[in-house]
C-alpha cells in the first residue's frame, strides 16, 4: 500500500529567487557595510606594515600611501549603490521592405456583407 505523503522535503528559511529582481535595500546595505569593513581592515594592515618596513623607505611609503587613500575609497564604495540593470526598451523601427504592403491606400479585395 503506497503512502500518500510526500517524502520529507527540506524547508528553506529564504524563498527561492525565481525573478530578476534586485536585492532588497537591507541586503544591499549589509553588502556595502561588509565591503567597508574589509577595506578599512586592509587599511589598518597597510599602516602596520608601513611601520614594520620603516627602514625600507620606498616600501613604507607605498603602505603609508595605501593607508591614506583607502579610507576615501572605502567611503565612496560604501555610499555607492549597485548599478541599475539595463532594461530592454522597445523602440520604433521602420518595417522591413518585404513587410510593407504594396498599396495600403487601395485595398485589393473588399468583402461586404
Amino acid at each position: 500500500m503506497a503512502s500518500s505523503q510526500q517524502p520529507g522535503r527540506s524547508r528553506r528559511s529564504q524563498p527561492v529567487l525565481i525573478t530578476e529582481a534586485q536585492p532588497s535595500l537591507a541586503e544591499q546595505h549589509a553588502a556595502r557595510k561588509r565591503r567597508y569593513v574589509l577595506t578599512m581592515a586592509v587599511r589598518g594592515v597597510s599602516l602596520v606594515l608601513a611601520a614594520v618596513f620603516y627602514q625600507t623607505l620606498w616600501l613604507a611609503l607605498i603602505f603609508a600611501l595605501l593607508g591614506t587613500v583607502l579610507p576615501w575609497i572605502a567611503v565612496m564604495m560604501a555610499n555607492d549603490r549597485p548599478p541599475k540593470k539595463k532594461l530592454d526598451v522597445n523602440r520604433y523601427s521602420a518595417p522591413r521592405p518585404d513587410r510593407i504592403l504594396e498599396n495600403p491606400t487601395r485595398p485589393g479585395r473588399v468583402i461586404d456583407h
